[in-house]
């Protein structure tokens, strides 16, 4: 039985806030980027309006608007409609709330009319932000403002929506996507995509069909019932890549270097389809990689690639397949042909971190390069499964995640 003092010593300790997950450089990336948002926004208001009598052109809650989109980007409160339509949905509802009730002289219950106007406005704006799916913490500021702001604010009516409210809004959130997107922050944090079979059949992805699905998700979400501040499909990230690491912990550590073929077979930018097809062919190859100048990978090139390019003229079918592939005429070259958007690994990455990019990212070949970008080998489907087998052979139960994760479409 714990003590007084020890169950005393917990709650204080419960008051302490839990440390930062991000290092100094993302820090200093988050003041940095509020100094230039609010200065910015000063002075391109100052330069559009001039002066505004006593009506202010940088209003405070622009402040708690910076704090969200510098130093927490990624939050569903700091996204662009959030930001816009969060300030200026509550604007609207301030100002209605200090024009049909703080204006009225009406109290309620020994409640003076300012006072009652600004808790409903307060009300109303989250309640209206909510609808609109554009939750915005500093609305609640815009909102009270707009009663409590004073006589300048009280006269502008419902222009102060749109200046200072909207202006500021507008202005700050444009120097947030120039600033998040060049200093290489994901602004807007777009949804992902949900995942999908790629085969177009009935079966799930393969990641789903063990461990958690994104139903269960929403259904933890669901009977949750809490605002979190943090998207669904951030979640998801966060869980599968946590997973991903209490499986290299628990089973060790297979790099792509152990299993990787290095004896690799390539093809120079200015190959001729026949001469690709004739090194698939002949090694029983489903793809190729294109090498440039030190074997630097460059793309690759797929039997898809090819049978594209081969019914590219679709006149002649399939008889003059061989001819658009073997012609003489044809100017074609690997590097016509070859898909850019490929993936590659170095030699110390975990297989497991290609489990995901193979089942579900439909990927079949992983070319494993040097510091230089330079080919070093190849990992193909065949590699990880006979790898993950071999490494975690003394792990029935890794055994049998091997198993749910291969796909039934052949």
């Amino acid at each position: 039985m714990t003590s007084f003092s020890e169950r005393s010593g917990r709650w204080c300790r419960s008051f302490m806030p839990a440390p930062l997950g991000v290092d100094w450089v993302e820090r200093l990336r988050g003041c940095g980027g509020a100094f230039l948002g609010i200065l910015a926004t000063g002075i391109v208001c100052r330069s559009m309006v001039g002066t505004a009598g006593d009506l202010p052109l940088l209003i405070a809650p622009m402040g708690a608007s910076a704090v969200l989109l510098f130093a927490a980007p990624a939050s569903p409160l700091a996204q662009p409609w959030s930001v816009l339509g969060g300030n200026v949905v509550a604007a609207l509802v301030g100002v209605a709330c200090a024009q049909w009730i703080g204006a009225s002289g009406i109290g309620f219950a020994g409640v003076g009319p300012l006072t009652l106007a600004a808790a409903l406005a307060v009300c109303g704006a989250i309640a209206a932000m909510m609808a609109l799916r554009c939750l915005h913490p500093p609305g609640g500021a815009v909102a009270l403002m707009a009663v409590l702001g004073g006589p300048a604010i009280q006269a502008e009516g419902f222009r102060y929506v749109l200046l200072p409210v909207g202006l500021n809004a507008l202005i700050l959130l444009a120097i947030a996507l120039i600033f998040n997107n060049a200093t290489r922050r994901r602004y807007p944090h777009a949804m992902r995509v949900e995942h999908a079979a790629l085969h177009d059949t009935a079966d799930p992805p393969p990641g789903d069909r063990l461990g958690f699905t994104p139903a269960d998700l929403d259904a933890v979400l669901k009977e949750h019932n809490e605002f979190l501040d943090i998207s669904r499909d951030d979640l998801d990230t966060l869980f599968r890549e946590a997973e991903l690491r209490g499986h290299q912990r628990r089973f060790g550590t297979v790099t792509c270097a152990d299993i990787m073929s290095r004896d690799v077979i390539g093809v120079a930018p200015d190959a001729t389809p026949g001469r690709v097809w004739e090194l698939m062919h002949r090694h029983r190859l489903s793809a190729v990689p294109v090498l440039g100048a030190r074997r630097k990978v460059v793309g690759v090139v797929t039997q898809a690639d090819l049978l594209t390019h081969a019914m590219g003229n679709r006149r002649g079918g399939l008889r003059r397949l061989p001819h658009r592939l073997f012609g003489r005429r044809s100017e074609a070259r690997a590097a016509d042909m070859m898909g850019t958007g490929f993936t590659t690994v170095s030699g110390g990455t975990p297989v497991t971190t290609l489990v995901p990019l193979m089942s579900d990212g439909g990927l079949h070949h992983m070319p494993v390069v040097d510091d230089g970008g330079c080919l070093i080998g190849v990992v193909t489907q065949t590699d990880l499964v006979a790898g993950l087998h071999r490494g975690w052979s003394d792990h029935p139960t890794a055994v049998r995640s091997i198993h749910g994760l291969t796909s039934r479409a052949i």
